[in-house]
């Protein structure tokens, strides 16, 4: 698929990219191109492509190196989804708490360069005329945005574009930021409602690398990804929370239901940068918490997600997180990921699922049942992966996690009794407390929206589960608790240079100093 279809089109990258969220304010809503803009509008071009470029820099997708820093040597490590054999920076780095300044800008840059330009750009020229385009691409903006909080905290959304008289640009606390959220998805599914009510005609079909334009589809995802938004602060604002989840669960058009609803971005003919980083680089293998759960679990979609190591038929081994490593040739035999198709994958219909079977501890209207909910998106996974002994597994009371051994070094392991290892079991139990059914809600969850890791190190950050390995070397000088780990990245040193007024407001909102030991607005833990 060649997703940039006239090559004047590609001037449209220098502008997007071509200077920090801080700088050239003034060219972000300049004409990119070379022709009229009228030309533009008659096929859409003009809101389409910066879109197509936007949804396919979520994670960049074309840039393995970057992508690597954006999401993989972060989020996918602290989720306990994976772990790098590659002792990088002599082994102190990430995955150890020695926190890389160079490293941690690249989520921060390439959103603000790749995804927010193109959609604040697609909005200016949509507002007035294509409010189809205009709410499409709030959606797309929302998605990319509360990641970035999720990661920072503090993050430029509704003062974006606007300088002070100091030379700064302000940014919303979390909290403001959140509430910008739920406006602007409020925003986008009622305009979006009306298209689909109505059963218009698609107009950005060709530029849609995740829908091919269907505008019920994009409802349902920005309904989920509200129930997301509204799960995640129902600890700090309940009220909030449930007025914002319950109108998500009401509405008429629904949630993502089935895998074919899962929101994935089409890349190809590239190749999925995960696959480079395991195959090409040898970067990337299981994490110790995955091999503990799923083969615990006798997980069926452990073959899906891993390789089985030459030790054995059917033998995985995962690596634990901020361990000594002298060499990557100690942990590289460990188990591979399966390779995956190009599309990058940021929400599932599963995930829905086990969004309701939450909301339904709460007692939110339109949530349901909990138990069927939990079945359901166990189901809904299996099915993602054309698996189908489902009652089997979610009817099983015995398997549990398995202590974890390093073949390699003894004092990395893991073993029974210790209190990292879950003794939570996979069937539902209706007796059980809310405390140990939200930790099946979220185990599960956990399994079924890999290999996710923004997600899924957000929600451990919120809940605590699953319970996963804290790191054995931490290198962080103290500011990041090996028991309660990493908690946010520090701003991004970018900022500090560029924007430091605000960046030193922004610092006050927090609940701590600006270190990856200060939770988040949300994470009470």
């Amino acid at each position: 698929m060649k997703h940039w279809r006239h090559p004047a089109l590609l001037a449209v990258i220098a502008i997007l990219l071509g200077s920090g969220c801080t700088k050239k304010f003034d060219e972000i809503n300049k004409n990119p191109f070379d022709f009229a803009e009228d030309e533009l509008k008659a096929d859409y071009q003009l809101m389409g492509e910066p879109l197509s470029q936007a949804q396919l820099n979520l994670l960049i997708y074309n840039d393995p190196p970057t992508a690597q820093l954006q999401q993989n040597l972060n989020a996918d490590i602290f989720s306990g989804y994976m772990m790098a054999p590659t002792p990088f920076e002599g082994n102190i780095n990430n995955a150890n708490y020695g926190l890389l300044y160079y490293w941690n800008n690249a989520p921060w840059r390439i959103t603000y360069a790749n995804v927010m330009k193109s959609c604040n750009f697609a909005q200016e020229k949509s507002k007035d005329t294509y409010p189809d385009f205009y709410a499409w691409a709030q959606i797309i903006k929302v998605e990319a945005m509360h990641r970035i909080s999720d990661i920072y905290g503090p993050i430029i959304y509704t003062h974006y574009g606007i300088i002070n008289a100091d030379k700064s640009v302000d940014y919303d606390s979390q909290e403001a930021a959140y509430d910008a959220f739920f406006q602007d998805l409020d925003e986008a599914i009622k305009i979006l409602t009306g298209y689909a009510q109505a059963n218009a005609t698609p107009r950005f079909t060709n530029f849609d690398l995740v829908y091919k334009g269907d505008y019920t589809k994009w409802v349902k995802f920005a309904n989920t990804l509200r129930l997301r938004l509204a799960i995640r602060i129902s600890g700090i604002n309940p009220e909030k929370a449930k007025a914002e989840g319950e109108a998500a669960l009401q509405h008429p058009l629904g949630l993502l239901q089935d895998p074919e609803d899962n929101f994935a971005v089409d890349i190809s003919p590239v190749t999925h940068p995960l696959n480079i980083m395991c195959y090409t680089w040898a970067d990337l293998r299981m994490s110790a918490p995955m091999e503990s759960i799923l083969v615990g679990y006798k997980d069926p979609r452990l073959p899906h997600y891993f390789v089985h190591t030459d030790g054995g038929v059917n033998e995985y081994h995962g690596i634990r997180n901020g361990i000594n490593i002298s060499a990557k040739e100690e942990y590289s035999g460990f188990s591979m990921l399966v390779k995956f198709e190009n599309k990058i994958q940021f929400m599932t219909a599963a995930e829905a699922w086990f969004l309701k079977a939450e909301a339904a501890l709460y007692g939110w209207r339109g949530a349901g049942v909990a138990a069927d909910n939990y079945k359901n998106g166990i189901r809904t996974s299996f099915n993602q992966y054309h698996i189908t002994n489902v009652d089997d597994y979610t009817n099983n009371n015995t398997n549990k996690p398995i202590p974890y051994l390093d073949p390699q070094n003894a004092q990395n392991n893991v073993p029974a009794g210790d209190p990292h290892l879950s003794t939570i079991t996979i069937k539902w139990e209706e007796q059980a407390s809310t405390q140990q059914k939200l930790e099946r809600i979220i185990t599960q969850k956990w399994i079924a929206m890999f290999p996710e890791g923004q997600e899924a190190w957000t929600e451990f950050r919120r809940t605590g589960y699953p319970r996963l390995f804290p790191v054995v070397i931490n290198n962080s000088g103290g500011t990041i608790s090996t028991e309660k780990f990493i908690r946010r990245l520090p701003m991004p040193q970018i900022e500090l240079i560029t924007n430091p007024k605000a960046v030193a407001r922004a610092v006050s909102t927090l609940k701590g100093p600006d270190t990856g030991g200060t939770p988040l607005w949300w994470d009470l833990r």
